[in-house]
Parts: C-alpha cells; sequence; structure tokens
C-alpha cells in the first residue's frame, strides 16, 4: 500500500513563523524602550545631580548663637538660640540608645543600602489603607541627607536629590559613622541639636549616662522635636517614650519585663535654677535689645550676667499677682508693672505685666502713660532750685491758666499752706501756681536732666503729670536722691562672656554725673519722706525710712507710687492696656500697698537706715562756712 503524506492547512503552516515575527517585534521595541529609559533616566539623574548641594557642608552647623542669661549669683533667667555639644560617636554611646533610636526611626539601618525597599513598601500600604499619609518609609541616611543639605519641601526634585545623596553618604562613610553624624545634628526640641546637647538640656548629663528611661524619651522625639519636648509637657513626652519602648521590644532589642521597668520609672527633667520665667521674660526681652549693642555682631555664643536679683524677681512678680487677684480684681485693674533699681540704677526685679505668655508688651519699659503727681517730683525740685524752701507758703486755691482751670483730687481747697505740706497733701492748684512762678521750661530742664526722654509738653497742664512717660525712667528718675544726687541711668547687664568665658564687655560705672545739688536733694528727700509719713503715700510706710510720691491720672486711669529706700528704688503702676477708669484706684492706694507688700520682703534683714547720710551733709556745710544753729532767716510768704 502506497504511503500517504500529511499536509497541514496552509494558514496552520505560517502561524509559528508568525508569532516568532510578533514576539521579535516586541522584544526589539522593548529594548529600544529599555534603551531610551536607560537615557532618560540617566539624563533624568543627570539633571538633578547637576545642582546638587556642596557636599563639603556636612561639617558646617549653620545656626543661630546661643545666649544665656543668668542673675550674678548664676541662677539662670532665660537661654536663648541653638544649642550644641561636642560631637559623640556611636559606639560611645549607650546601646539602649542607638537601639531606641533605630527601633523608631530605621531598623534595617544596617542592612540596607541608603534606600529601604521594604520600609518604602510597608509605608506605601499603610497610607493607602489610612487614605492619608501616616507613615514615612525614609531611611536615616535619607534623613541626614535632607536634614544637612536640602530642604522640607515635598517635590520630586527633592526626593531624587535626597536619594542621590543618600547613596553618596553609604558610599562615603560606615553605617556607624552615617549614624553619628545624624546623632549629633538632628533637632531634639528646646533649640537643642544633637544628643549630646539633649542630653544636657533635659537631663543635666551627657548622652554617654543616659539610661533607658530616658535614651527612649530622646529618642521619642525625633518625630516631633518641638510637640514631644519634656520641657513643654512631660507627660506628653513620657507617653511618647512608652510608644518608643514598645517598638524596642517588637524589634527584638528589650524584653518586655526590660520595657515595663522603664515605663514604671520614667525620666525625669532636671530643670536649671530659673527665676521666675513667667514674668521674667519681660526683663530678658529687655536685655537681649541691648546685648549686640555691648558685644556687637558675630560674637558667638555668650554668656550675660545681669543685674536681676532671682528672689527679688520672685517676689515682685507675687506682689503684682497678689494685687491684681485681690483688690485688682475687685476695681477693675487689669494690668500691672514694677521695676526695683539698685540706687545706681542697676534693674534687680522687672514685671512688665501680669502674664508674658499672654501679652509680651513690656508695661515697665515700654508702655507711655500718665505719670499724675508722681510728676511733682520735677515740679518742687525746680522750686528749691529757684530758691524756694519747704516752709515757704503757697496759696491751694482755684486759679485759670490760659482757660485751663485745675481741681485738688476732692474738689476742696487748703487755702494758705507750706510747699512741703502742698506736696504731702497733693495739692494740684499749689503744683500748678509753683509751676507758673518758677517757669515750665525750669520743671521741663530739670525732668531732662534727670532722665526724663519722653515728649514733655508745654502747657499748665505739664505741672500735673500730664505728659506721658515710662515706668523705668520715673523710677530712675527717682533713684537720683537716693544715689546722693548723682544722676541714673537703669540699665540690666553687668558682664557679657564668650562661651569659652573670655570678657567681651564688664559695666565699670557712667552716669551723668551731679544733677542735683546736696542742699536742694536734703530738702527734696525730706519733702518726700513727709509724704509717706502723713500724706497721700501713708499706705506705703514701713519700719525702714521711706520717701516716695503718688501718682494718680484723670478718672483713674493710671495709679502710682514711686518710693525709695537707702538701699532699693522701687516703682509700680497699675491700670489697663486700653486706658479704661479703674474703680477710684489712687496711687496712694493699691500700688503703694503692692510696693509695701514688695518691700517688706525685699528689706528683709536689712536693718533701718536714714535715706542719707547726715554726717556727710554736715560736712559738706561745714565747708561751705555754716555751722549748727545759724540763723537761716525767715521764710518767703505769700508763693
Amino acid at each position: 500500500m502506497a504511503n500517504k503524506k500529511t499536509t497541514r492547512p496552509a494558514g496552520k503552516r505560517r502561524r509559528k513563523p508568525f508569532r516568532r515575527s510578533l514576539l521579535r517585534f516586541f522584544l526589539k521595541w522593548l529594548a529600544v524602550l529599555l534603551v531610551w529609559a536607560g537615557v532618560g533616566g540617566i539624563g533624568l539623574i543627570a539633571w538633578y545631580a547637576y545642582d546638587l548641594p556642596d557636599v563639603s557642608r556636612l561639617g558646617e552647623r549653620a545656626r543661630a548663637p546661643s545666649i544665656t542669661l543668668t542673675s550674678a549669683d548664676g541662677t539662670t533667667i532665660a537661654r536663648l538660640g541653638d544649642l550644641y555639644a561636642q560631637p559623640v560617636r556611636v559606639e560611645t554611646l549607650p546601646a539602649h540608645l542607638r537601639d531606641a533610636v533605630l527601633a523608631i526611626e530605621d531598623r534595617r539601618f544596617y542592612s540596607h543600602f541608603g534606600l529601604d525597599p521594604l520600609a518604602l513598601l510597608r509605608a506605601t500600604v499603610v497610607n493607602l489603607r489610612a487614605g492619608r499619609v501616616v507613615q514615612g518609609g525614609s531611611t536615616l541616611t535619607q534623613q541626614l541627607a535632607k536634614n544637612v543639605f536640602l530642604t522640607p519641601a515635598r517635590t520630586l526634585k527633592r526626593k531624587v536629590q535626597e536619594l542621590l545623596l543618600a547613596l553618596w553618604l553609604e558610599r562615603k562613610f560606615t553605617k556607624d559613622e552615617i549614624l553619628s553624624i545624624y546623632l549629633n545634628r538632628v533637632y531634639l526640641g528646646a533649640n537643642a541639636y544633637g544628643v549630646e546637647a539633649a542630653a544636657k538640656r533635659y537631663f543635666g548629663k551627657s548622652a554617654r549616662d543616659l539610661d533607658l528611661a530616658e535614651s527612649a524619651m530622646i529618642a521619642g522625639l525625633l518625630k516631633a522635636p518641638s510637640r514631644y519636648a519634656p520641657t513643654r509637657n512631660i507627660e506628653r513626652a513620657r507617653a511618647r517614650a512608652s510608644q518608643v519602648l514598645a517598638s524596642m521590644v517588637d524589634a527584638g532589642f528589650l524584653t518586655r519585663n526590660q520595657a515595663e521597668a522603664a515605663v514604671k520609672a520614667p525620666a525625669t527633667v532636671v530643670h536649671a535654677r530659673r527665676a521666675s520665667g513667667r514674668i521674667a521674660r519681660y526683663f530678658a526681652d529687655w536685655v537681649l535689645d541691648q546685648v549686640s549693642g555691648y558685644a556687637g555682631p558675630g560674637a558667638g555664643d555668650l554668656v550675660v550676667v545681669t543685674t536681676l536679683d532671682a528672689p527679688l524677681q520672685a517676689a515682685a512678680e507675687e506682689a503684682v499677682e497678689w494685687a491684681l487677684a485681690g483688690e485688682g480684681a475687685r476695681r477693675g485693674a487689669g494690668q500691672a508693672a514694677l521695676v526695683a533699681l539698685d540706687p545706681d540704677g542697676a534693674v534687680r526685679a522687672l514685671v512688665g505685666g501680669r502674664d508674658y505668655a499672654v501679652s509680651q508688651f513690656n508695661r515697665a519699659t515700654q508702655a507711655r502713660r500718665q505719670p499724675g503727681s508722681a510728676f511733682k517730683l520735677f515740679v518742687y525740685l525746680a522750686a528749691l532750685e529757684a530758691g524756694f524752701t519747704p516752709g515757704d507758703l503757697v496759696e491751694d486755691a482755684p486759679i485759670t491758666v490760659d482757660g485751663w482751670s485745675p481741681r485738688n483730687y476732692d474738689d476742696t481747697y487748703a487755702g494758705t499752706v507750706t510747699i512741703s505740706e502742698a506736696l504731702s497733701r497733693s495739692l494740684n492748684t499749689a503744683a500748678v501756681r509753683i509751676t507758673e512762678h518758677v517757669g515750665r521750661d525750669a520743671v521741663t530742664r530739670v525732668a531732662r536732666r534727670l532722665g526724663i526722654t519722653s515728649p514733655l509738653r508745654s502747657d499748665a497742664s505739664l505741672a500735673l503729670g500730664a505728659s506721658e512717660v515710662r515706668l523705668i525712667e520715673l523710677t530712675a528718675a527717682y533713684a537720683t536722691l537716693a544715689n546722693h544726687g548723682q544722676g541714673v541711668w537703669a540699665y540690666g547687664v553687668r558682664e557679657i562672656r564668650t562661651a569659652d568665658g573670655a570678657v567681651l564687655y564688664r559695666r565699670s560705672g557712667s552716669g551723668p554725673g551731679t544733677v542735683v545739688a546736696e542742699p536742694v536733694l536734703r530738702q527734696m528727700v525730706a519733702m518726700l519722706e513727709a509724704v509717706i509719713a502723713g500724706g497721700t503715700g501713708r499706705a506705703a510706710a514701713l519700719p525702714w525710712p521711706v520717701a516716695g510720691k503718688t501718682g494718680t491720672s484723670d478718672e483713674w486711669r493710671d495709679a502710682w507710687f514711686v518710693g525709695f529706700t537707702r538701699d532699693l528704688v522701687v516703682g509700680v503702676w497699675v491700670g489697663n492696656d486700653d486706658a479704661a477708669a479703674m474703680n477710684t484706684v489712687t496711687g496712694g492706694g493699691l500700688p503703694a500697698r503692692l510696693w509695701a507688700r514688695f518691700m517688706r520682703t525685699a528689706l528683709a534683714g536689712i536693718p533701718p537706715r536714714p535715706i542719707l547720710d547726715p554726717l556727710s551733709f554736715l560736712r559738706d556745710l561745714s565747708a561751705a562756712g555754716w555751722t549748727p544753729g545759724e540763723d537761716q532767716g525767715d521764710t518767703k510768704p505769700g508763693r
């Protein structure tokens, strides 16, 4: 039987060659696409690499200089600027600090090449499930690249450059070196950069000595340094530390028992001795504005030794709060300010308002308010310099000057009184008469000589304190009397040093010299002592010799008391920021009581002494040819 040859249909015979041809076609174009993708990728990388930051910046630390303010006894008042410490190597740190950072930030740090695909995949899945970004996949190396070289901007360019720099870092440095650089550069809240600075800032020790709970707290700061800073909210910081400890257990760095023990004995922040930061910050702001003028720009980290007395500052704050929370609340007084000076002008305490957190406006150094009768110091000094004496007579009766008719506080008039009594009782019409007699220019010149720099009115209301002044300048003017007639400039800086102890500035004393002559000074102090002994300032009486003056502006918008002893000069203002009227608050009431409360604490343990040394006065008079018992003539009537 003949063999039969089987044949296939023509279409089927061509199918196999067609498939091969199609496969070759796709492979060809796939190769082309891959080549072009590679070229495009190389071009893209080259484009982003073209303006990569200078990698030599890795060793730089661009930061604001740190300024530490202290009182003379070393109490820390404030610390501003960035805080760095000497770099540390990861191998010198406790293992639990390294493990805490890795557990919460990058567990596969020692196994990846700068980019962790598994972490990226995990973060992507978590974020997709949450519908928002709740987890990041960046490695510590990427974070270091971003923190040192780049900005936080969420752009494709930044992410590509971050990856390129991370790959460069991994090639250039060992893993331990990268981790060391990261731990020395990372921001950890409270202006502290690096684990060493943070350990000293929060726990008063080196990072090498941190225990497990402290290490967990520092590692917890990496997520949100300002939010979790223990100086801001210790409970929140401890809760975050507990999360870190749980992550360490999950990563196999700790046993559950070890973590539970650390949670039960949480880290405690060690605070430096500080003056009360709630209001002492007013003083800090005032001083910081002056530092650059003393030290100059570019001086680096500084330690500024100030004149502030921490216990006096605490007493001042307490007295202000006492006054405003009690009588002040009942009488509509919402704010107060206090300045305490040494007789030479050194600021020992300064309260610029009730609460710095609510308002940073400094009512002691920035606000200008009407001092009322507290301005009469300059009126009566001008009178004494013009030849009046405390026993001379003046009329307290209705008067009209340029269409203006001043009145006394109680709308009554005392008739003929002595100059001393007119000041003691704060009689307004008598003060206007004296001002018009000696001349407004004379009163203004005295005020300027004693340090008043605020604009002063030229009309007759000048006599009654209608011109607005600052509390600190008025208090410094009164300090001239306690300073034996030597002019006073209020100051807050004693010394400025660099971080390594080099002295850049040290106060050696300055001032305008003698601005009040000795005989006039003695008479003025005696008249101001009479204000306390039997006049409007009786509420400020103390077991020490005291002199001072009350002041109240129209409609009780401002109430003042400025007084002094031999050792301390203190000015007090009470009022409202919007100049709203208080309920009959006068300078002889709430301000005088606030002043006295503060002074009792400030002068505790200081023996009573006369404000001025009587022996020196007698020596001065003797040198001028006067002897005790000599007739000095009659007083001048009718002034």
